[in-house]
């Protein structure tokens, strides 16, 4: 069926005006709609609230404040120290009024006088200004001083500790007696005269020797006493002298009831050698008229009399100087004079004879010491006056049993 043909209108004959006048009206009523919904009585206002910002951050703020409150209270502190100081520096309560506040503790040796001698400038001073460190370093050059220390006790007081050295020998320096500690160096003797020690007294040491050469003789000595002692048999108590003027050859003056022998030991194997003498000394003195020295730095070899020659005479001790190793414990024969003079006559000896300490010893044993070493031997005995024992076919007292060749 054929489709009726009418009239069309086509879009582009449209009038461009209705569309145009159309769009505002729905643009009117948008705006009416969105001022109805703002003007809704069920939805509060909402306004907005100033807000007044600062010109430092919070967390920045908060910092310069604790900063200040710091520097507040180191203020405060400051002040508080510098008053504190202020009042101890210029209070009498902090001075040392006299030498009853210095409390001096370990001292046995060294005397207050001597330690007063350091510390008497500081009476009167205020303890805050008394110089610790150069004091402890004064107080160390006593001789008897090892260590010190200083300190300061509010409001007044000073304490000052003493570690003394501890003696290990008597030494006979030059026309001197003193006492002389491991590491070498030497003391004077004690005033106190209650006080004794039982130590031999070492030859060799001089005046002018620098302390590394005394040191290197105190080490010997120390090994000297260590091995003769190291059985408990306490062979050192014996020793009136030890003699370390050549080091390769320690001379040792052992004491027993039939006199004093000067043994020659060497440089090492202390023990052993002095005990073949031990074991032989009552032998030899049966052997031989007298019995002066023993040398014992041989292999299967033992010198008897070595010694009839002479050394370098040792000078004479003052009276003084002797009265005062009597007291300190210094035994007579270390006192005795044993060398020959330059006119052949036998020295006498240098301990004064009135003493009790020199009383004590008889006379049998005055002359042995007298004649033991330098004396003049007469000429009938002077071809064998020096024995030379050696290991032979023939056993030999003077050689102990398994040295024998």
């Amino acid at each position: 069926m054929a489709r009726k043909a009418g009239s069309t209108i086509s879009q582009e004959q449209f009038p461009l005006q209705s569309d145009e006048l159309a769009r505002p009206e729905l643009d009117d009523a948008r705006l009416l709609d969105l001022e109805v919904e703002e003007e809704s009585p069920f939805l509060r206002a909402q306004k907005r609230v100033s807000v007044r910002r600062g010109s430092l951050p919070k967390k920045t703020a908060t910092r310069l404040t604790s900063a200040a409150v710091g520097l507040g209270i180191v203020a405060l502190c400051g002040v508080a120290v510098t008053a504190l100081y202020q009042y101890g520096e210029h209070s009498w309560r902090f001075r040392i009024e006299s030498s009853d506040q210095i409390e001096i503790v370990g001292q046995n040796n060294v005397t207050r006088t001597q330690v007063m001698e350091v510390m008497g400038e500081d009476i009167g001073r205020n303890i805050f200004f008394v110089p610790l460190a150069q004091r402890q370093k004064q107080l160390e050059q006593i001789p008897w001083v090892e260590s010190a220390s200083v300190m300061r006790f509010a409001p007044n007081r000073l304490r000052i500790e003493i570690h003394e050295r501890t003696p290990v020998a008597f030494a006979r320096v030059g026309s001197r007696i003193q006492l002389v500690d491991a590491e070498g160096s030497l003391l004077d003797l004690p005033n106190l005269r209650r006080k004794k020690f039982s130590f031999p007294v070492i030859l060799g040491m001089n005046p002018g020797e620098p302390p590394v050469t005394r040191a290197e003789r105190m080490q010997l000595y120390n090994q000297l006493i260590t091995d003769l002692d190291s059985t408990g048999a306490h062979y050192s108590q014996g020793l009136s002298e030890v003699d370390l003027t050549t080091p390769d050859d320690v001379k040792v003056l052992a004491s027993d009831p039939g006199g004093e022998v000067l043994v020659h030991l060497g440089s090492s194997g202390f023990l052993e050698r002095f005990k073949i003498y031990l074991a032989h000394v009552q032998e030899w003195r049966t052997q031989f008229a007298r019995l002066d020295s023993v040398d014992l730095r041989y292999d299967h070899q033992i010198v008897v009399n070595p010694d009839l020659q002479g050394t370098a005479k040792e000078p004479a001790l003052p009276m003084s100087v002797a009265h005062a190793a009597l007291a300190a414990g210094v035994k007579p024969a270390a006192l005795v004079n044993h060398d020959l003079l330059p006119n052949g006559q036998a020295g006498t000896a240098t301990a004064p004879p009135a003493k009790s300490a020199v009383k004590a010893v008889s006379a049998r044993r005055r002359s042995l010491r007298v004649r033991r070493k330098r004396s003049v031997l007469q000429k009938t005995n002077s071809s064998s006056a020096t024995q030379t024992v050696k290991a032979g076919n023939q056993p030999n007292p003077g050689i102990p049993k398994g040295q024998e060749q």
